[in-house]
């Protein structure tokens, strides 16, 4: 049988064993001063429990203070004033309802890549008081009340402030690692004072009064993961926002110790120093725009072998349409916020011209009925002259007014070749920080060879005394603006194949790209004398008596190529523009 003991209160006597007496004990039920008869010990006397050896072991004065004095009964005042900011937020911010995805990434909701681009933290904060509608805002602030009132009457108010400025930071820090859709919202706040509520169950449970006992150490579990399931089945539901709050406010909960427990505060100074971690980190997320900006966004490296150009890009970036370049890439926003690179050869036979190529595009493109129906006007500045990867180039800046508000944009020319190349960032004049990123891909830009050059190259290894593969490989040189290579391979294929006058006139050219006019004349002239009415070879003299200042009998030069192929636009075009400069 067990060892019974009788315990006298003001309700009477009520007998129980060993086990029971010792947890009442532990979870400070009973007094020092109760009456207890424990026949094994005392015969028939009753005694004062704390007279008890046993009693003195296993009790602690702070758990049955704790035992005694927990209430719920104090009104939750900065729980309240976070929902009356909730509401002011929300109606300072609905104009048509619901809130558009525009407003939210104008007011600050969580939109990855300007928060992983431009550093701006802020919005890890500032999108726990955004709600898209008013159910939205009153199912979390009805939640928030009652799960964060208890919290408020169960921790100290610094460091509940602490698990709320965690939880609500690190719900979208989660949120951003998970997906990149733009979201708002306070549930993953209120997801992190379930966490913290199931951390107290935990922890303190065999503290709690017998009618806190349901409330606080058996429900919060089953609730939280009732809230998760019908996140994870519903549509449109930010649930790693979700689960970030949870395990967050979980772990934040297990090292926060309830006021009743908490330690004597021996200095005044020892508040400040318990809001020095909230403090910190609001200032992180406040001013990090300005910390850490500099060092962000995380980079890589975009490769087009096709254009021969390696240009530095934003992790988070996409592939996208762009009016303005056959290869173009986006920050993954469709309106407010929107930044833009789009590249673009353009081929320009008779030289690449940076110059000329900036002023068609100022010309063509960067004309409102060009750039679309949303477009009311465009202020362009005047072209500059930079640099950019080793080279000379262009530079072109506008502002672009239209119904999706002003938008930036840079265009860079930078000649190659035969090409020049076109590069064009475009970003929302809201977040000019988007310039400075783009500067530093126009710093890290790179050119590097085609994969056409590679092809010809491996032509000419693999058969090394071919005319037509070394031929290939210079005209690909040429095109690429390496003279100095291209009159090496054109030259190499002349040697193996003597009268091909079509690869002679292109090495007149390579040499002449190259600053010799003198080998550039002879080649052409050796072109000539193979071939004298060969287009290619005319072409070639013409050009090399324009070196040499004989404009007049490059035109009769350029006039004869014109019989021979009279629907040569490229002809007509360099006649055209020769005669010019004769006058009248």
């Amino acid at each position: 049988m067990a060892d019974l003991m009788t315990v006298r209160s003001e309700e009477g006597d009520e007998v129980i064993d060993v086990a029971e007496f010792e947890d009442r004990v532990k979870s400070g039920e009973l007094s020092p001063q109760t009456l207890v008869n424990w026949p094994t010990l005392t015969g028939e006397s009753f005694i004062q429990a704390c007279e008890l050896e046993m009693y003195q072991r296993l009790h602690e004065p702070r758990r049955a203070y704790f035992q005694r004095a927990f209430r719920l009964s104090k009104f939750p005042w900065l729980t309240s004033g976070l929902i009356l900011v909730n509401i002011a937020v929300f109606l300072a911010t609905q104009r048509n309802g619901t809130l558009s995805i525009d407003d939210m990434v104008l007011y600050g909701g969580k939109v990855s890549p300007l928060i992983g681009d431009l550093g701006q933290l802020y919005r890890l904060l500032t999108a726990n008081v955004l709600h898209r509608d008013a159910v939205h805002l009153g199912l979390n602030m009805f939640v928030f009340f009652n799960v964060g009132g208890v919290l408020e009457n169960t921790y100290r108010t610094l460091d509940y402030l602490w698990l709320l400025v965690l939880t609500g930071i690190a719900t979208f820090a989660t949120s951003m690692l998970i997906n990149d859709s733009i979201t708002v919202g306070a549930s993953g706040m209120v997801f992190g004072c379930l966490g913290g509520l199931v951390a107290f169950g935990i922890t303190h449970r065999s503290l709690l009064p017998a009618q806190y006992r349901n409330l606080l150490g058996d429900a919060p579990i089953p609730t939280a993961g009732g809230f998760l399931l019908i996140g994870l089945s519903s549509l449109g539901v930010d649930n790693g926002a979700h689960i970030g709050g949870l395990v967050v406010g979980i772990i934040t909960g297990l090292w926060l110790r309830p006021r009743l427990l908490a330690e004597t505060r021996h200095f005044w100074w020892e508040p400040g120093l318990r809001a020095l971690p909230s403090l910190g980190l609001l200032a992180l997320v406040i001013f990090g725009e300005t910390i850490v900006g500099d060092a962000l966004p995380r980079w890589r490296i975009e490769r087009d072998e096709n254009f021969g150009l390696a240009v530095p890009m934003p992790k988070g970036w996409s592939r996208g349409a762009n009016v303005f370049g056959s290869r173009a890439w986006y920050n993954g926003l469709s309106g407010t916020g929107r930044a833009t690179f789009a590249a673009e050869s353009i081929d320009m036979p008779e030289g690449a011209d940076a110059a000329e190529a900036a002023r068609q595009f100022l010309e063509v493109n960067l004309q409102p009925q060009a750039l679309g129906p949303d477009v009311s006007h465009v202020t362009t500045g005047t072209p500059v002259t930079v640099t950019v990867g080793d080279r000379d180039a262009v530079k072109v800046s506008a502002l672009i007014e239209s119904t999706e508000g002003p938008q930036r944009l840079t265009a860079y020319f930078v000649p190659r070749g035969r090409a020049v190349f076109r590069l064009v960032f475009s970003w929302s004049a809201e977040y000019p920080r988007y310039g400075h990123v783009f500067d530093r891909m126009v710093q890290g830009l790179k050119f590097e060879e085609s994969r056409s050059l590679r092809l010809a190259r491996a032509q000419a290894l693999i058969f090394p005394g071919s005319p037509q593969g070394q031929a290939a490989m210079g005209r690909e040189f040429l095109d690429e603006g390496n003279a100095a290579n291209a009159t090496e391979a054109l030259s190499a294929a002349i040697r193996a194949e003597p009268s091909n006058v079509e690869v002679r006139a292109l090495l007149a050219r390579a040499w002449l790209e190259a600053g010799d006019v003198e080998m550039a004349c002879q080649t052409a002239a050796e072109a000539m004398a193979y071939s004298p009415s060969n287009v290619a070879a005319l072409e070639a003299d013409a050009r090399c008596e324009v070196a040499r200042g004989n404009n007049k009998r490059a035109l009769d030069r350029l006039e004869e190529a014109r019989i021979l192929a009279p629907g040569n636009a490229s002809l007509k075009a360099a006649w055209e523009r020769l005669r010019a400069t004769q006058g009248p």
